[in-house]
């Protein structure tokens, strides 16, 4: 199961209009074994909960904000073999804002803290005044 129903929870409930302008923080991480495919969830569309918003990177360095299926991503397989799958040890620590400068300035996604405290730093000092937090 890629989404818990607790996750369903808070990808909804962040995707209401209310809160759609709002830097929210990823909700779920998915990736695909064997490949540089990362995404990281914030979203579920309000009208259509099959679209997800977040940052998605199809391991060709260009990691973008943007939309997926849910339902794509629950069929895809990498040879034949592997699957998406969630990660179940993630847990954001910082808004979708600072993951996406983070993954820009490193072409990939990262959650690692190092380069994440350096994006959220970054962030704060040009004081971007589309960022909620």
């Amino acid at each position: 199961m890629l989404l818990t129903e607790e996750h369903r929870k808070k990808l909804n409930e962040n995707g209401q209009p209310e809160n759609r302008d709002k830097d929210h923080a990823p909700v779920v991480k998915l990736f695909l074994p064997g490949t540089g495919c990362t995404w990281l969830l914030s979203e579920l569309d309000y009208e259509d909960p099959d679209i997800a918003f977040g940052l998605c990177d199809l391991g060709m360095g260009f990691p973008e904000l943007g939309t997926v299926r849910v339902s794509e991503l629950q069929s895809v397989k990498a040879g034949g073999i592997f699957s998406v799958e969630r990660d179940l040890y993630f847990e954001a620590e910082y808004p979708m804002s600072v993951y996406a400068f983070a993954a820009n300035a490193a072409d990939m996604i990262v959650t690692e803290d190092s380069p994440l405290q350096i994006a959220a730093q970054e962030l704060k000092k040009e004081k971007l005044p589309h960022l909620k937090q």
